[in-house]
């Protein structure tokens, strides 16, 4: 297939390409995302070679390849030592693993658009390319500054544990780059007293505010003095990741004892679950007094490899879906603050099955509430398709928060939005020749889709 009708089905690849035609040189939002923000802050810094940039790097990548027997040490993960042309040997010989993979399809375009690559990966060709890419990433114009205005990108929002210095940040404020590149707080090591660490994590944030965290509401005013940090360099939203997307109420005598429990080490399963609630709701209260978008993450098992996460840390691939429920789950807080047009709440789900059922429904009419975009095993053609037809017809496209990326993959960016845009182009041309669409409406609804949603729902307009 031509290049031109990439994701286009041939009966309305027409229209699909009028209206692509008109959102593809627009400006890519990237409200969330995990590329490190040191590549940006640091004004010498490069991709490096390309099996760090393109293979060891991205979690997307290399799980596929360990799920066919390549062990995670053999592919530089966590800081493993491995030899890169080895590394990008492995990946070349098995590049035939990513067919079908929406994976294999950005990679496929980074490769010939941001790279100027046309040979075919594979075993045989394997070293040719790494060495036609390492030349070409060693030039200045391959460096992620020029690589970002090359790629268009208006904004991108990084995503920062509350216990990060900040100090990539400061030097993009600096540089004055402070609007263009914004973090985004990420609250996950004080989230859950049962976390191995979680009193160090709590006695870091008190090193970072000048606080003695002992109570409930202390570590409160820890999270709110960190959240006033990383507005101040240009955050509009932080991410609360949970596997289960609860949000509760609790006396503030309860919170104490679950904190206290949890710092002289004698928490249970059950403290874990109720003070995770609370917090929820806490920051939902938090982000509305203080004028920040919530993204509330749910139904991710994290870390399910254990052995894996004892040598290699955090974000090696294998966090999980599991089952959710939102509808009683969220029913509190949306009833607080689900009607006030000074909150937003962008819930992502890895359970398919609850857009219909519940999630849509909700945003369909709590104000507050927008859909985050097809996220993690969902981000492929097929799953955003699944996507739009599960959505727009219960709450219609104007509660979506439109799309990001989600990648640490910093070459990947304008893959993943051409991918989300020509999909979008080509689901909207089948609503306008089966009647439900004009197409003055489909080109306002692409551009939305492209980017107005995601500036609104996020504070980026």
């Amino acid at each position: 297939m031509a290049h031109d009708a990439l994701l286009f089905a041939p009966s309305r690849s027409a229209l699909a390409g009028e209206l692509y035609a008109g959102v593809a040189a627009l400006p890519l939002v990237c409200p969330h995302g995990h590329v490190d923000p040191w590549l940006l802050a640091d004004p010498e810094a490069t991709l490096g070679e390309p099996a760090g940039a393109l293979v060891s790097s991205d979690h997307y990548v290399f799980r596929m390849l360990h799920s066919r027997g390549v062990p995670l040490a053999e592919l530089g993960v966590g800081g493993s030592r491995a030899d890169p042309r080895a590394v990008w040997q492995r990946f070349a010989e098995r590049f035939s693993l990513f067919a079908a993979t929406p994976t294999g399809l950005w990679l496929t375009l980074e490769l010939r658009d941001v790279f100027g690559i046309e040979a075919r990966l594979d075993g045989d060709t394997a070293q040719e390319v790494y060495d036609e890419l390492a030349e070409k990433l060693a030039r200045p114009e391959f460096a992620p500054r020029p690589l970002f205005e090359r790629f268009g990108i208006e904004v991108l929002c990084t995503t920062d544990s509350l216990l990060d210095d900040l100090a990539a940040h400061e030097a993009l404020r600096a540089a004055g780059w402070g609007e263009r590149v914004r973090p985004t707080l990420r609250t996950d090591p004080v989230m859950r007293v049962d976390a191995a660490g979680w009193a160090e994590s709590v006695a870091r944030l008190g090193a970072l505010t000048d606080l003695e965290i002992g109570s409930y509401a202390s570590l409160v005013a820890g999270l709110l003095t960190r959240m006033a940090a990383f507005q101040d360099l240009g955050a509009t939203a932080i991410d609360v990741s949970v596997t289960r997307p609860r949000a509760d109420t609790l006396a503030l005598a309860e919170a104490d004892a679950l904190v206290q429990r949890g710092l002289r080490g004698e928490s249970t399963g059950d403290d874990a679950d109720r003070l995770e609630a609370r917090l929820v709701y806490q920051l939902a209260e938090l982000c509305f007094d203080h004028g920040l978008v919530m993204q509330l993450h749910g139904g991710s098992l994290r870390n399910h490899h254990a052995d894996g996460f004892s040598r290699y840390g955090r974000d090696i691939g294998a966090d999980i879906p599991v089952a959710t429920e939102w509808t009683r789950s969220l029913a509190p807080l949306l009833n607080a603050l689900g009607e006030d047009p000074g909150f937003g709440l962008v819930a992502y789900t890895l359970d398919e099955s609850t857009l219909t059922r519940e999630l849509a429904p909700l945003a369909g009419y709590y104000p507050a509430l927008t859909l985050g975009a097809p996220w993690w095993f969902l981000d492929s053609p097929a799953g955003m398709r699944r996507y739009l037809d599960a959505v727009a017809p219960v709450c219609g496209l104007a509660n979506t928060a439109g799309f990001v990326d989600d990648t640490r993959a910093f070459p990947s960016i304008p893959a993943r939005h051409q991918v989300w845009r020509r999909v979008c182009c080509d689901w909207l041309a089948g609503l306008v020749l089966t009647g439900q669409l004009t197409e003055e409406d489909a080109h306002a609804l692409a551009r939305a889709l492209a980017v107005d949603l995601a500036r609104a729902a996020y504070g980026l307009g």
